[in-house]
């Protein structure tokens, strides 16, 4: 295949989600509510990648996330890549980070939190970005973020 050839045709506007890791593709997709969208998604799924191996890609033709919808994504797939595209041309580039606090995005593991018995929305505080660990505000229950299971 020569370097002029993508696998993926490009978007004329909208965003590229990228460096997904390729099991995650799918979460990245239902966490966004893709599956739903009215306008044209394409879906790229175990394509080569120099950095991690095997890679997801998702294009969304005209849509432009928020900073909420971002930070879900930060939590199934943190340090992916979103390229915001207008006129065929990518005008800004973000990495995915995880944030500080994560509000009504992760479920707590704790049946007798609060959150689970009463109808309010969780919040969890990242206390170790490095090794992915969040705390609840409410029970002080710790849990891996690759072991959370999404509200």
């Amino acid at each position: 295949m020569g370097k002029k050839e993508m696998l993926v045709s490009a978007i004329e506007n909208g965003t590229v989600i990228d460096h997904i890791p390729a099991e995650k593709t799918y979460q990245v997709v239902d966490l966004l509510g893709l599956r739903g969208s009215s306008t044209p998604v394409t879906i790229g799924y175990n394509l080569p990648s120099e950095k991690i191996g095997k890679k997801g890609i998702i294009k969304i033709t005209d849509k432009f996330f928020s900073d909420e919808e971002i930070s879900r994504l930060s939590v199934v797939a943190p340090k992916i890549v979103l390229n915001l595209i207008k006129d065929y041309e990518v005008v800004e580039k973000k990495t995915v980070e995880t944030p500080d606090e994560l509000r009504g995005i992760v479920k707590c593991n704790n049946p007798k939190c609060i959150t689970n018995n009463e109808p309010m929305m969780t919040v969890f505080n990242v206390v170790d970005k490095a090794h992915g660990i969040l705390k609840c505000r409410y029970c002080d229950k710790e849990q891996d973020i690759n072991k959370i299971k999404l509200c």
